[in-house]
């Protein structure tokens, strides 16, 4: 196994030639034979230990398994515990998901503080076996039918190649010394069911499984490819990528008879997961909405524009004392003395500096908020001006107000209010610009 190793490491990972390299590592079969393996190439390795306290004692004296060996090999190692079942409650997650993210996020900032080139975990093709069964039990797109991904990022995963029995036999042939997880003798995982129970069958089903998981897995990758570059040419097509948003424009889109395809692969990264609702959202009303955590999808017309949901404690308005203040945030706004009124525009306004009573505001739109737009006669409603500007719902939340007391001077990169521009009669005139 040693030079079939070698070999592929040279093949498929020859980046990682004289790079400083952070092994994962249990003290299960897996990660000790993987720690073996690159000290015998002589790869410059450190190790890193996650003590998740889940099996008592147990997980205390894998710990110090760890530790001795480590010590004894002379390999340098980082230790840590975490108080798994807290975080899992605190975070509404399963003690599963929860280990998995304690652990990568612990492993990234060893290898950016230690300045460590490559985190290499000990994931094989048994693994990959059952992770595809999961995925295929529970429903998932094509991307959860191509595997574990043998390097994503900073993350390498060069045993993937090899089966358990491979590596079991490589353990014994070179009497490697491991700690066993009671863990994984329990079918209370579902992981755990499909390898005792249904990836056995499977095996003797076909003797030669592993191979064809393989050759299957390859074409599926393939397809995968196939699937991200038809995407892409789509993609260029039909969405718009504005500053803070996308916009899917769905006439072009509805031209493809494959569309749901489509916008499955575009917006599977944002969080969603009720598709039928985002498929159904094409023929909505204007102004329907699907959330995700962390991003919200709105029919407006003919578009459905992609935006970042904002936190409910994300602060709204902004205070400008004097006009001797620099506004930089949350637009960048800047006051100038004027002798003369020149040319306005929609990024640049001349007001009544008599009329400013400070300090002004920078704020988003209210219900029954109003103003007295220049150029109009008398008062109109923001909510009849979005209209008639044909806002979207993303516009009027994006939409900045510049106030005094509890008038608007400016619908910011819009139109002032008549209350504050100046007249051929004033005498102190103040410059507002916007400025990119």
């Amino acid at each position: 196994m040693l030079t079939k190793f070698q070999n592929h490491i040279e093949q498929n990972f020859a980046q990682l030639k004289d790079k400083k390299l952070l092994l994962a590592v249990s003290g299960g079969i897996d990660s000790m034979v993987l720690m073996h393996l690159f000290q015998q190439l002589n790869y410059d390795i450190k190790i890193a230990h996650c003590n998740f306290q889940l099996r008592g004692k147990e997980s205390d004296a894998d710990e110090l398994f760890v530790k001795v060996k480590s010590e004894k090999l002379k390999v340098k190692s980082y230790f840590i515990r975490f108080d798994t079942e807290n975080y899992s409650k605190e975070n509404k997650l399963s003690i599963q998901l929860a280990a998995r993210k304690l652990r990568y996020q612990w492993f990234q900032e060893l290898l950016l503080e230690n300045q460590l080139d490559y985190l290499v975990t000990a994931h094989h093709l048994d693994d990959n076996v059952e992770t595809f069964l999961i995925n295929f039990t529970r429903g998932t797109g094509l991307e959860g039918l191509t595997g574990i991904p043998a390097q994503n990022g900073n993350i390498i995963r060069p045993l993937l190649a090899f089966s358990r029995l491979e590596i079991e036999n490589y353990a014994l042939e070179n009497e490697i010394q491991w700690r066993e997880d009671s863990s994984n003798a329990s079918d209370k995982y579902f992981r755990n069911k499909l390898r005792h129970d249904i990836v056995p069958i499977l095996k003797e089903l076909n003797t030669g499984f592993l191979d064809s998981f393989q050759n299957t897995l390859h074409h599926l990758q393939q397809a995968e490819s196939l699937v991200n570059d038809a995407s892409k040419l789509v993609y260029e097509k039909v969405v718009e990528e504005k500053e803070s948003q996308l916009e899917i424009h769905l006439k072009p889109l509805l031209e493809f008879q494959n569309y749901k395809a489509y916008l499955y692969q575009w917006l599977k990264s944002y969080g969603f997961s009720a598709w039928n609702d985002i498929y159904d959202l094409v023929d909505a009303q204007s102004g329907k909405q699907i959330f995700s955590e962390t991003h919200f999808l709105l029919k407006d017309r003919e578009k459905l524009i992609l935006s970042v949901r904002k936190s409910s404690n994300e602060e709204e308005i902004y205070v400008i004392k004097s006009l001797d203040d620099k506004v930089n945030i949350p637009l960048k706004l800047r006051f100038y003395k004027a002798v003369n009124i020149f040319e306005t525009h929609s990024n640049c306004i001349f007001v009544d500096e008599s009329k400013l009573k400070f300090p002004l505001t920078i704020r988003k739109w209210q219900e029954g908020d109003y103003f007295y737009p220049s150029g109009m006669s008398g008062k109109k409603k923001l909510s009849k001006y979005f209209k008639d500007e044909k806002y979207s719902l993303l516009d009027k939340e994006n939409q900045w107000l510049l106030g005094s007391e509890d008038q608007i001077v400016w619908v910011v990169g819009k139109r002032a209010d008549d209350r504050f521009t100046s007249k051929e009669t004033t005498q102190n005139i103040i410059k507002i610009v916007l400025e990119e």
